[in-house]
């Protein structure tokens, strides 16, 4: 105990009851104690007032001087009730029930109940410092977060309780307040429960409680209570249960049980004791007003004062009092701005001198609060009316009384009539909608609060009488919370826990029950004034303002005050058949038993309990509704700002200029901005708890801003890099003689016709050259991808590009696939070798070793089409090759479109728009602009711009690619009218897909015969055969090289791979899954990886593996649906309208969905799967293996360090071969070489033995890490 509380209570102690306080002795008779009354009533007053007092300077001044003030001041208070109380009972003892005046006999008997005056004076000393001790703990509780924030009840965790739609942060502020509020007053209120006893016990009370009771005047008060609660019980199950339903529409049955109690912390209150905070997510006819006027009163300025001004008007209108000029001094409206700890519970003060009237509330501009202003400004209104009266009258007829008639005053001003009339509302709209609305509003303030202001008491009245001992507090607590409230803990509480000590009245000491006993009477009184008030119509309409009849009516009621037996006052009201029910007890009828019409159990999930880790959401928005405005206008804003950077984009790319590249990075920069902008705020929300998934969905994309994260001259830096990469690639040449050739046509042409060994390496390594000049950059691109990815929470960017695919076990689904793909892929390699060896023979070709890169028909060994002339199973059987008839017949680029068009449109799909034709560059333009012909699609975000761009040969390569990039198109149009965000593959490999997937169909010699580009369709086996060879050459060789691609960067990306082994990994990888092998000599110096277009471009590529896989699983689903008969190579589903449809609905989700459920809805599965690929490959691999068997073919590449002789080719065709750095043509060479000898023969020797050495050393360093690699 502090210095000052003990001195000052020492003293207080020591020196009793100041002089001129003390009782006088008066004569025993009626008479005599008609004057005893008299004095007392003059000096209760004076000792009243400073109690009261010190009690006013302690609540706005919370400090330990005051605690001390405010003991001493109780204990004066206490000495005196016990001195006056003992000389009555000394003088008067029981005489004073057979006096005749019965206001005197009253007056005597309650001066007589001396409750904590009865105590000794240590244990009233205890009483009172426990008193204060709780009150302190109650009012200075915080909830404090671990960034140092601390929260108070008022405003703060109140604002939170009432505006907070954020399941988790409801649940932090709900339990740090029980717990920091309600947990260290649990020792204290023991102690306080048993002197409270002991002292009412005295008055002849069985218990607190029993003397509570007593000022009901009633024996049958508690079954009257629950008579009333059983009659009202239908109205708040149904409030209940509409309630509950909506708050399962908000957050799910994660948190809700449609058969169980609410949660305590959802229904914007901290008690739950009233529900309106939560209006917005029942309101039943949203498109109509909301009556709630708190914008309307900030935006007319008002405050605190002119809030109370309009309540005293409401009073005056009615020809009651206005407030004392004391109470406009003296008050505490608002929270003090200086600091003090002050308790904000709003209360009603009566300084008992007949003129001091003062309420202390933190008063905020709402129209709660307004509610709350006339509620305590009614308290007033009833001092004013009673203040001559003697003080033991001064107090509500019963306590209920008191908290009605502030109430009362508020049905009138809550109506939509009464709020226009204070210029509130511009229309007051009554009609049914509207009054249901208004209703709802109510009831959620008055109907839910009722069986929390019965239990309350309830639950007191248990505890007094030992019904609840110390050790089920809190167990009986909940059990009757759930009981008569139908809501539950939303965490784990038990008896270390003091829940009901968080609620003020508890450690307050103030009895609850005349709160439920104001709610009814309230009603009853508001409906006997609109009846003085003349009021026509339904009673939530009536607005008594201004009806002096009604104030003459309640002036009458509220000087009765404790003077009249309430009933009387009832009788005054004209309200006494309502008002007999709690006289009269429940005489018809059985009481309610109050069985729980709920399941117990309550939706408690396991969440992280209070503090770190469930800091980050607190200070999100949880507001669903504020989300959606969010995401409509980011979705309008980032369609202007996406199409203006694919117009600068398209602009550039099929006119590379640096004037285009400055327009398209400007507009680049303007689109990240954006992205940032928008990421940010949209990381704002905290969506754990929306119900709408899609909403979910798009926000957990916008947070993931990409590059748009990097400081801005880090972005620029990003953005210059890869456009300086991608434009090296796209305007690279390879020059010989006097010409110089581009990778289209001319080095993609040498690559696919040639077959000659050294034309083809002069192609592809004078290529390769490319890469080099990129190296650096690249390093510098991987640096600032990794720090984009960090930032946006990822660890690197290989996984943020694998979270793209939504699956934790992605790298293992893909391991998976390609092991069940390996065994027709080493089939495929090793039939293709062998005729690769017929071809260059075993100079350039080892049948256990890996094939060289550059005879494989393709720039990267990709696709192996290109040479199926020389692979092609049986020469004499048909072959699939529409090229020939394409050019015969005339075939442009344009008709290719337009026919892959046609294959769409025939499955119901959607026809491309005039848009498409009107600017797609579907050729390599004459005029000598630089392009980048690399064949792309393109969305221009206007839901009707959709283009192409390809340097289209004409060729049935080609013409499948038209599809592929047409499938592109389609996607977009189908999924163009969803929200900017899902305008995109369910996974990025979908995309790829679904053009790939037509293929299979437009590559069918039944599908090119119906289009006339072949004769006849020959059905037998070596025409399959040869027919499914031309598309493994296509498919099954690309599947390692699609796998291996991201392994490379994913390593990259990871630091597995370090920046001085790039080119040694990528060649160890393509060993390891291709098979192949450099046809010269790779080293650090070189950037392979740069010379494919994905790798500068910055594409990730793994989506055309998962494409490759699930467009045959789309290809099967979409046969069956075509009712296709035979074996699935053969099919064709051009016009089937059902196949079409279920692609169509598919692709019409985009992004929306997890790819698992776009997925399903084509195949009926929902995981990528190689069986489709296999089946569709099975007579070809049936084949392959007799084939392989027949040859004794070794599968794979044991030797897998062999590498090819090198010839190294001149620019004007001549052979040419190494000699000692020289290159020199073969007689050059053989001359010199004899020159050479005959001078230099030992130094020779010496060289040559020096370079075996060398090399022997490199071949066995080279293969260790190979062997590494390869295990």
């Amino acid at each position: 105990m502090p210095a000052a509380l003990g001195l000052l209570l020492w003293l207080s102690l020591a020196g009793a009851l100041r002089p001129g306080l003390e009782p006088p002795q008066h004569a025993t008779t009626e008479e005599g104690a008609t004057l005893f009354a008299r004095d007392y009533n003059s000096t209760a007053e004076l000792v009243f007032f400073d109690s009261v007092s010190a009690s006013w300077n302690y609540n706005t001044n919370l400090t330990a001087e005051n605690a001390a003030l405010q003991v001493k001041a109780s204990l004066e208070e206490q000495n005196f009730t016990e001195l006056w109380g003992k000389k009555a009972k000394e003088l008067y003892g029981d005489k004073w029930n057979n006096f005749s005046d019965p206001q005197l006999r009253k007056i005597i008997g309650s001066i007589q109940t001396l409750g904590p005056s009865n105590l000794p004076l240590e244990k009233r000393e205890q009483y009172n410092t426990i008193l204060s001790d709780m009150d302190k703990i109650y009012s200075t509780a915080k909830v404090c977060l671990p960034n140092g924030t601390c929260w108070d009840l008022e405003p703060d965790l109140s604002d939170i309780m009432a505006t907070s739609r954020s399941y988790k942060k409801l649940l932090y502020a709900w339990e740090g307040w029980h717990n920091a509020a309600g947990n260290p007053l649990r020792p204290k209120y023991e102690e306080f429960v048993k002197l409270s006893n002991e002292a009412y016990m005295m008055d002849g009370f069985e218990d607190t409680g029993s003397y509570w009771r007593s000022w009901y005047d009633s024996d049958s008060f508690e079954k009257d209570l629950e008579h009333i609660y059983s009659q009202l019980e239908p109205l708040y199950l149904n409030l209940h249960a509409f309630v509950r339903r909506k708050l399962y529409d908000r957050y799910g049955p994660k948190y809700i049980n449609l058969k169980g109690p609410i949660p305590a912390h959802l229904l914007g209150n901290m008690w739950a004791q009233q529900w309106n905070n939560i209006y917005d997510l029942m309101i039943p006819y949203p498109e109509k007003p909301n009556l709630d006027v708190t914008s309307t009163m900030v935006e007319q300025g008002w405050n605190a004062t002119h809030m109370f001004r309009v309540s005293e008007e409401f009073f005056t209108s009615l020809g009651l009092l206005e407030m004392p000029s004391e109470f406009w001094e003296k008050s505490m409206l608002e929270k003090p701005t200086d600091g003090r700890e002050v308790v904000c519970h709003a209360s009603a003060w009566d300084f008992y001198n007949r003129k001091d009237f003062r309420i202390k509330q933190c008063t905020s501009v709402t129209m709660e609060q307004l509610f709350t202003v006339h509620h305590e400004m009614g308290h007033i209104q009833y001092y004013l009316q009673y203040k001559d009266q003697p003080v033991s009258f001064r107090g509500g007829a019963n306590p209920g009384f008191h908290e009605a008639i502030g109430d009362v005053l508020s049905l009138s001003v809550s109506t939509p009539s009464h709020l226009k009339k204070i210029g509130l509302l511009s229309s007051a709209t009554e009609d049914e909608e509207s009054n249901i609305n208004y209703l709802l509003k109510m009831a959620l303030e008055k109907i839910a609060f009722l069986p929390f202001g019965y239990l309350i008491d309830q639950w007191r009245w248990n505890v007094f009488s030992g019904r609840t001992p110390p050790s089920r507090y809190n167990y009986d607590w909940w059990y009757l919370r759930t009981k008569y409230q139908g809501i539950c803990a939303p965490v784990s509480r038990n008896e270390s826990n003091f829940d009901p000590g968080a609620k003020y009245h508890i450690p307050g000491n103030t009895p609850y029950i005349r709160y439920f006993v104001s709610f009814i009477l309230q009603f009853q009184f508001h409906k006997a004034l609109c009846h003085a008030a003349n009021h026509n119509g339904s009673l939530h309409t009536c607005d008594i303002y201004r009806s002096m009849e009604a104030g003459a009516k309640l002036r009458w009621g509220r000087g009765g005050s404790g003077k009249s037996p309430w009933a009387d006052v009832c009788m005054e009201l004209s309200l006494l058949p309502s008002c007999g029910i709690l006289q009269r007890g429940c005489s018809s009828g059985k009481s309610s038993t109050m069985a729980s019409p709920w399941d117990s159990s309550c939706n408690s999930p396991d969440l992280p309990r209070l503090f770190p880790h469930l800091f980050p959401p607190l200070d999100k928005i949880a507001d669903e509704a504020q989300a959606k405005e969010f995401l409509s206008e980011y979705n309008s804003t980032a369609e202007e700002v996406w199409n203006a950077y694919t117009e600068a984009s398209w602009a550039y790319n099929t006119n590379i200029t640096d004037h285009n590249k400055e327009i398209m990075l400007e507009k680049n920069l303007a689109m990240s901005k954006h992205t940032l902008e928008y990421g940010m705020r949209a990381r704002q929300f905290d969506t754990s708890d929306f119900q709408d998934q899609s909403v979910t969905r798009i926000l957990k994309k916008l947070s993931v801003i990409e590059r748009a994260a990097l400081p801005e001259s880090e972005l620029k830096e990003y953005n210059t890099l890869l456009s300086d990469m991608e434009t090296t690639y796209s305007v690279a040449k390879v020059c010989r003689k006097n010409e110089t050739c581009p990778l289209d046509p001319d080095l993609t042409d040498i690559m696919a016709t040639s077959r000659d060994y050294d034309e083809l390496l002069f192609a592809w390594k004078g290529w390769r050259d490319v890469g080099k000049k990129m190296r650096n950059n690249y390093k510098r691109y991987v640096e600032l991808s990794n720090k984009a990815a960090m930032l946006n929470g990822y660890k690197d960017n290989g996984a943020y590009w694998r979270s793209l695919y939504e699956m934790p076990t992605f790298e293992e689904d893909l391991e998976r696939l390609y092991l069940q793909l390996q065994p027709l892929y080493l089939n495929l390699h090793a039939y293709v070798r062998r005729a690769l060896y017929r071809k260059y023979g075993a100079e350039h070709i080892n049948l256990k070793g890996p094939i060289p890169a550059h005879l494989l028909g393709n720039m990267w060994a990709q696709s192996w089409s290109n040479i199926f002339d020389l692979v092609i199973p049986f020469p004499d059987a048909t072959k699939v090759d529409a090229t020939p008839a394409m050019k015969k017949q005339g075939w442009t680029p344009k008709k290719m479109f337009e026919e892959s068009d046609r294959f769409f449109t025939s499955l119901g799909l959607i026809q491309m728009p005039q848009e498409f034709w009107d600017k797609s560059m579907i050729e390599k333009p004459s005029d000598g602009r630089e392009v980048v012909c690399h064949a792309s699609a393109w969305d221009f975000y206007n839901r009707k711009d959709f283009r192409i761009k390809q340097c289209t040969v004409v060729n049935m390569d080609d013409l499948i690619t038209v599809h592929h990039e047409m499938g592109h198109v389609q996607y977009f149009l189908q999924y163009k009218d969803q929200p900017i965000s899902f305008r995109d593959g369910a996974n990025p490999g979908f995309h790829e897909a679904v053009g790939d997937v037509m293929a299979l169909s437009v590559s069918t010699p039944k599908h090119l015969h119906s289009i006339n580009l072949l004769d006849e369709v020959m059905e037998n086996e070596e025409s399959d055969i040869n027919y499914l060879m031309s598309i493994a050459l296509d498919k099954i060789a690309f599947l390692p090289f699609g796998y291996l691609m991201d392994q490379w960067r994913w390593k990259v990306f990871d630091g597995r791979i370090k920046e001085d082994e790039y080119n040694k990994e990528w060649w160890n990888l393509r060993t390891k899954y291709q098979g192949l092998c450099p046809p010269a000599l790779r080293s650090e110096d070189d950037f392979d990886p740069g010379a494919k277009f994905h790798i500068p471009a910055n594409v990730p590529y793994i989506r055309y593996f998962v494409s490759f896989v699930i467009q045959f699983q789309f290809h099967q689903a979409l046969c069956n649906a075509a009712q296709h008969k035979g074996p699935l190579h053969t099919c064709d589903i051009y016009e089937s309208q059902e196949a079409g449809k279920i692609l169509g609905d598919a692709l019409k989700l985009g992004f929306s969905k997890p790819w698992p459920e776009a997925m399903q809805l084509i195949t009926g599965q929902s995981n990528m799967s190689a069986e489709a690929l296999m089946s569709y490959f099975k007579p070809l691999m049936t084949w392959l293996e007799k084939e392989n068997e027949k040859n004794g073919e070794v599968l794979g590449w044991p030797e897998y360090s062999w590498t090819p002789y090198t010839a190294t080719p001149d620019q004007d065709g001549s052979r040419k071969t190494d000699f000692l750095g020289m290159s020199l043509t073969e007689s050059q060479a053989t001359a010199g070489g004899w020159v050479l000898l005959a001078l230099a023969l030992l130094f020779l020797i010496t060289t040559i033995f020096f370079g075996v050495k060398f090399s022997s050393a490199r071949r066995k360093a080279f293969k260790s890490s190979s062997e590494m690699e390869l295990k």
